[in-house]
């Protein structure tokens, strides 16, 4: 399966990120903590290499805890402040509002001894497609502000947000690059949904989807769907286990045919929306 995804507006956006950047004190960077590297864009270290830096985890309540906190301290290892986040929970903006200061604590001093009092933080939010941008500065904002959706590509533009007297947003739309180097990184990215799924085939995702859980996240299929991982091997073993799924969940055609294309879809947004429960796609030491 081909996994490369990268619309001609991604290109228009990639140039217009590298105008603004001059405006910008400290880039944001969401990514999804359950694929926190293939969730970042090789050209936005390239983009901020002279600005500080902040990572948020976005949708940490999806992703599995323990290596959620193996991820926090290998990206503080390299020099980033981290934090992890549920851009839907509004009680953890107040810790972002505290790591921005943290993150512009050298400029903000600069001004003071130039001078200069309450001019804000500039900070560009980025990140792939679906990372939960726009979602995040709506609930740091306290209020809608940008256009949201639970799919990739639904910010455009750029767009400035105003939050207070010490910090101002600039929106970003997600952008991919042109070509993964490794299948992987693709791969991890359509299971997260930062791709437009109308160009992928869903039913060879979802197969390599329950190889992945039966290997790393043994049993999980099984409480889920009420089957047997048989612990056989893994590429016959998964077609078997969609027709489970399928069976378990009536998606069957008239006629007693088993509709694997609808199984493979309801697998993968189960786990999309968190009811395989809490699993991570990749580790800092597999890097």
């Amino acid at each position: 399966m081909d996994f490369q995804w990268y619309p001609g507006h991604m290109t228009k956006a990639k140039r217009q990120m590298q105008e603004d950047i001059k405006l910008i004190d400290l880039v944001i960077e969401l990514v999804d903590a359950r694929a926190p590297e293939s969730s970042r864009n090789p050209d936005i270290n390239e983009l901020g290499r002279q600005k500080a830096r902040l990572i948020l985890l976005n949708k940490a309540d999806l992703a599995d805890q323990e290596k959620s906190r193996q991820w926090k301290a290998y990206f503080r290892g390299r020099g980033f402040l981290v934090v992890e986040l549920d851009a839907r929970n509004k009680k953890r903006m107040k810790e972002i509002q505290d790591a921005i200061l943290l993150s512009c604590r050298e400029k903000i001093e600069r001004d003071r001894k130039r001078g200069i009092k309450n001019r804000p933080v500039r900070a560009m939010v980025v990140g792939i497609p679906n990372v939960g941008k726009s979602t995040f500065i709506n609930s740091f904002a306290g209020k809608a502000c940008t256009k949201t959706g639970n799919k990739p590509g639904v910010t455009k533009g750029k767009q400035w947000i105003r939050l207070n007297k010490n910090v101002e947003l600039l929106d970003t739309p997600g952008i991919l690059w042109p070509k993964f180097d490794d299948r992987s990184v693709g791969m991890r990215l359509a299971w997260i949904g930062s791709m437009n799924d109308s160009l992928l085939n869903t039913e060879e995702l979802s197969l390599e989807l329950i190889r992945f859980l039966t290997a790393f996240y043994p049993g999980v299929l099984a409480a889920r769907y009420q089957l047997e991982e048989d612990g056989g091997d893994a590429q016959t073993a998964a077609p078997e286990i969609l027709g489970e799924i399928a069976r378990n969940r009536n998606c069957i055609r008239t006629g007693g045919e088993i509709d694997f294309g609808r199984a493979a879809a309801l697998l993968i947004e189960e786990f999309r929306s968190g009811r395989l429960g809490r699993i991570t796609l990749e580790e800092p030491d597999a890097i």
